[in-house]
Protein backbone atom coordinates (compact mmCIF):
# COMPACT_ATOMS: atom_id res chain seq x y z
CA UNK A 1 0.00 0.00 0.00
CA UNK A 2 2.58 2.35 0.58
CA UNK A 3 3.37 2.63 -3.35
CA UNK A 4 -0.39 4.00 -3.77
CA UNK A 5 0.25 6.08 -0.48
CA UNK A 6 -2.56 4.24 0.83
CA UNK A 7 -2.61 3.54 4.47
CA UNK A 8 -4.71 1.99 7.25
CA UNK A 9 -5.54 1.72 10.66
CA UNK A 10 -6.13 -0.96 13.18
CA UNK A 11 -7.75 -0.37 16.64
CA UNK A 12 -10.79 -1.86 18.70
CA UNK A 13 -13.23 1.33 17.57
CA UNK A 14 -13.57 2.95 14.27
CA UNK A 15 -12.60 6.54 15.56
CA UNK A 16 -9.50 4.95 16.90
CA UNK A 17 -8.93 3.42 13.86
CA UNK A 18 -10.10 6.29 11.65
CA UNK A 19 -7.37 8.46 13.87
CA UNK A 20 -4.41 6.34 13.09
CA UNK A 21 -5.29 6.54 9.63
CA UNK A 22 -5.59 9.96 9.60
CA UNK A 23 -1.84 10.34 11.14
CA UNK A 24 -0.02 7.53 8.63
CA UNK A 25 -1.62 10.21 6.03
CA UNK A 26 -0.08 12.97 7.72
CA UNK A 27 -3.27 14.52 8.70
CA UNK A 28 -3.08 15.82 12.00
CA UNK A 29 -6.55 16.34 14.00
CA UNK A 30 -7.26 18.91 16.35
CA UNK A 31 -8.04 17.98 19.63
CA UNK A 32 -8.50 21.85 20.37
CA UNK A 33 -8.99 25.06 18.75
CA UNK A 34 -11.45 26.02 16.57
CA UNK A 35 -13.91 23.71 14.01
CA UNK A 36 -15.08 25.97 10.72
CA UNK A 37 -18.44 24.18 9.85
CA UNK A 38 -20.69 25.04 6.56
CA UNK A 39 -22.51 22.37 5.73
CA UNK A 40 -25.70 22.59 2.79
CA UNK A 41 -29.41 22.51 4.24
CA UNK A 42 -29.75 18.68 2.84
CA UNK A 43 -26.73 17.27 5.35
CA UNK A 44 -28.12 19.42 8.32
CA UNK A 45 -29.39 16.29 9.59
CA UNK A 46 -26.17 14.75 10.24
CA UNK A 47 -24.59 17.78 12.06
CA UNK A 48 -25.91 17.67 15.70
CA UNK A 49 -23.70 14.40 16.62
CA UNK A 50 -20.95 15.61 14.92
CA UNK A 51 -21.27 19.37 16.57
CA UNK A 52 -22.04 17.85 19.87
CA UNK A 53 -18.89 15.62 19.65
CA UNK A 54 -16.21 18.50 18.91
CA UNK A 55 -17.31 20.59 21.25
CA UNK A 56 -17.57 17.88 23.79
CA UNK A 57 -13.77 16.95 22.61
CA UNK A 58 -13.09 20.98 23.44
CA UNK A 59 -13.44 22.62 19.66
CA UNK A 60 -14.91 25.92 19.18
CA UNK A 61 -17.41 26.16 16.51
CA UNK A 62 -17.70 28.88 13.64
CA UNK A 63 -20.48 28.81 10.94
CA UNK A 64 -21.91 30.51 8.42
CA UNK A 65 -24.81 31.90 8.74
CA UNK A 66 -27.64 29.27 7.87
CA UNK A 67 -25.72 26.54 9.91
CA UNK A 68 -24.86 28.99 12.71
CA UNK A 69 -28.72 29.40 12.82
CA UNK A 70 -29.29 25.70 12.64
CA UNK A 71 -26.79 24.77 15.14
CA UNK A 72 -27.93 28.05 17.79
CA UNK A 73 -31.83 25.91 17.44
CA UNK A 74 -30.14 22.95 18.67
CA UNK A 75 -28.59 24.50 21.59
CA UNK A 76 -25.03 24.19 20.31
CA UNK A 77 -23.07 27.54 20.54
CA UNK A 78 -21.34 28.74 17.77
CA UNK A 79 -19.59 31.78 15.82
CA UNK A 80 -21.29 32.90 12.80
CA UNK A 81 -19.00 34.09 10.08
CA UNK A 82 -19.50 34.91 6.43
CA UNK A 83 -18.97 32.96 3.45
CA UNK A 84 -16.96 34.68 1.14
CA UNK A 85 -19.00 36.63 -1.19
CA UNK A 86 -20.62 38.22 1.90
CA UNK A 87 -17.48 39.94 2.82
CA UNK A 88 -15.20 40.32 5.06
CA UNK A 89 -14.68 39.16 7.81
CA UNK A 90 -15.30 36.14 6.32
CA UNK A 91 -14.16 31.97 6.42
CA UNK A 92 -11.12 32.23 3.90
CA UNK A 93 -9.86 35.49 6.28
CA UNK A 94 -10.00 33.36 9.42
CA UNK A 95 -8.40 30.49 7.56
CA UNK A 96 -5.69 32.22 6.98
CA UNK A 97 -5.43 33.81 10.05
CA UNK A 98 -4.86 30.39 11.91
CA UNK A 99 -8.16 30.29 13.51
CA UNK A 100 -9.46 27.56 12.78
CA UNK A 101 -8.04 24.41 13.21
CA UNK A 102 -10.70 21.93 10.95
CA UNK A 103 -12.98 22.29 8.32
CA UNK A 104 -16.24 21.01 7.38
CA UNK A 105 -17.84 21.89 4.50
CA UNK A 106 -20.74 20.51 2.28
CA UNK A 107 -21.61 22.23 -1.13
CA UNK A 108 -24.23 21.76 -3.63
CA UNK A 109 -25.26 24.89 -5.66
CA UNK A 110 -23.04 26.65 -7.61
CA UNK A 111 -22.82 29.67 -5.40
CA UNK A 112 -21.51 27.33 -2.83
CA UNK A 113 -19.25 25.41 -4.55
CA UNK A 114 -17.71 28.46 -5.74
CA UNK A 115 -17.25 29.90 -2.36
CA UNK A 116 -16.34 25.97 -1.53
CA UNK A 117 -13.06 26.33 -3.62
CA UNK A 118 -11.54 28.70 -2.18
CA UNK A 119 -12.33 27.57 1.42
CA UNK A 120 -10.82 24.13 0.83
CA UNK A 121 -7.92 25.97 -1.36
CA UNK A 122 -7.10 27.95 1.89
CA UNK A 123 -7.11 25.29 4.07
CA UNK A 124 -5.09 23.02 1.79
CA UNK A 125 -2.50 25.62 1.96
CA UNK A 126 -2.46 26.46 5.62
CA UNK A 127 -2.89 22.70 6.53
CA UNK A 128 -6.20 22.56 8.04
CA UNK A 129 -7.28 19.20 7.75
CA UNK A 130 -10.89 19.56 5.83
CA UNK A 131 -13.99 17.17 5.27
CA UNK A 132 -16.54 17.53 2.41
CA UNK A 133 -18.97 14.55 3.23
CA UNK A 134 -21.08 13.83 6.32
CA UNK A 135 -19.44 10.63 6.85
CA UNK A 136 -16.08 12.21 6.62
CA UNK A 137 -17.12 14.64 8.86
CA UNK A 138 -18.75 11.91 11.47
CA UNK A 139 -14.97 10.30 11.60
CA UNK A 140 -13.13 13.11 11.99
CA UNK A 141 -15.83 14.06 14.60
CA UNK A 142 -15.25 10.56 15.93
CA UNK A 143 -11.52 10.69 15.99
CA UNK A 144 -11.17 13.39 17.26
CA UNK A 145 -12.95 12.19 20.27
CA UNK A 146 -10.33 9.29 20.80
CA UNK A 147 -7.25 11.25 20.23
CA UNK A 148 -8.83 13.98 22.91
CA UNK A 149 -9.11 10.93 25.80
CA UNK A 150 -6.45 8.29 25.11
CA UNK A 151 -4.03 10.74 23.62
CA UNK A 152 -1.45 9.50 20.19
CA UNK A 153 -2.74 5.91 19.06
CA UNK A 154 -0.06 3.49 19.59
CA UNK A 155 0.81 1.04 16.94
CA UNK A 156 -0.86 -2.38 16.55
CA UNK A 157 1.41 -4.92 13.91
CA UNK A 158 -0.83 -7.07 12.01
CA UNK A 159 2.29 -9.90 12.85
CA UNK A 160 0.38 -8.99 16.13
CA UNK A 161 -3.22 -9.54 15.26
CA UNK A 162 -2.13 -12.57 13.39
CA UNK A 163 -0.84 -14.43 16.11
CA UNK A 164 -4.34 -13.78 18.27
CA UNK A 165 -6.11 -15.53 15.47
CA UNK A 166 -7.52 -18.97 17.05
CA UNK A 167 -5.23 -21.87 16.67
CA UNK A 168 -2.32 -19.54 15.15
CA UNK A 169 -0.32 -19.09 18.53
CA UNK A 170 3.30 -17.23 18.20
CA UNK A 171 3.62 -15.48 15.03
CA UNK A 172 6.33 -16.93 12.69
Amino acid sequence: MKSTGEVMGIAPTFGEAFAKAQLAGGTRLPTGGTALVSVRREDKVFLEPVARSLVESGLDLVATSGTADYLRGLGIDCEAINKVYEGSPHTVDIIEEGRVQLVINTSSTPQSVKDSYSLRRSALEVGVPYFTTPAGAAAAAAAIAVLKTKGTPTVCALQDLHAQLPGRGEAG
